[in-house]
């Protein structure tokens, strides 16, 4: 049995007279990069998925979920083989273009980011679009792992098994991110954790992933709901 058009909360589900006005827009912005011997290329981008679809499944039929942004800024895994980034600039501009295109529809744009490369083109996005009047917010997943540890792995799990490589997945550097913020920025992600991985994926699990999953997109749906700054 299909979904109808007013029941689906992904946009792309739908013929254009389905779309309800004063739309909430999710955009879900994740990458294509790698995520250690164990995961998929796109794990940042099915993570901002899944929390966009249930942040709008706790929010009603006037809140959808975009087709995803795959691409991200992922310069410093571009030493791995798959990594497909297109930087900050292309991304920042993007972003802005999606939002210039989507507001003339949608009230309200969402950005929900799935990966930590991706936080200054949204930061500059977002404040262009507002000074042009939009909007516009973006929020973070927040599942508190480095890369391709022990939560993204748990997230995967439940999500896509089938797509996790657990019998390959290994501890990698296992030091506080803080720590190595400076020398990932200088040299990438490869001299530092040759195997992709920052932190341990074993012993994830599906149930800690479905945990994680209600636990994001409870936050985010409370938030979507919070009214603005400055606003009643």
């Amino acid at each position: 049995m299909h979904s109808s058009p007013a029941s689906t909360p992904f946009l792309a589900d739908a013929p254009w007279p389905a779309i309800p006005e004063r739309l909430t827009l999710l955009i879900p912005v994740g990458s294509t990069e790698q995520h250690g011997p164990h995961l998929p290329l796109d794990t940042d981008t099915v993570i901002a998925v899944a929390v966009a679809e249930g942040v709008a499944r706790r929010s009603g039929s006037d809140v959808r979920v975009a087709p995803a942004i795959a691409y991200g800024s992922s310069g410093e895994h571009q030493a791995f083989a798959g990594t497909v980034s297109i930087g900050t600039e292309a991304l920042t501009q993007v972003l802005i273009e999606v939002g210039r295109s989507a507001r003339q529809w949608a009230a309200r744009l969402v950005f929900l980011n799935g990966h930590g490369g991706n936080v200054d083109a949204l930061t500059t996005a977002v404040h262009v679009l507002r000074e042009e009047g939009t909007d516009a917010s973006w929020q973070p997943c927040r599942h508190g792992d480095a890369h391709a540890g022990r939560g993204e792995t748990s997230l995967l799990l439940h999500l896509a098994p089938h797509r996790v490589a657990m019998e390959r997945a290994e501890p990698g550097n296992v030091e506080p991110v803080g720590d190595l913020l400076p020398r990932l920025r200088e040299h990438g992600l490869r001299p530092l954790a040759p195997n992709g991985v920052l932190g341990d994926p074993r012993g994830a699990s599906a149930a800690e992933g479905a945990t994680l999953l209600d636990r994001m997109a409870d936050e985010l749906a409370a938030a979507l709901r919070a009214p603005a700054p400055g606003h009643p």
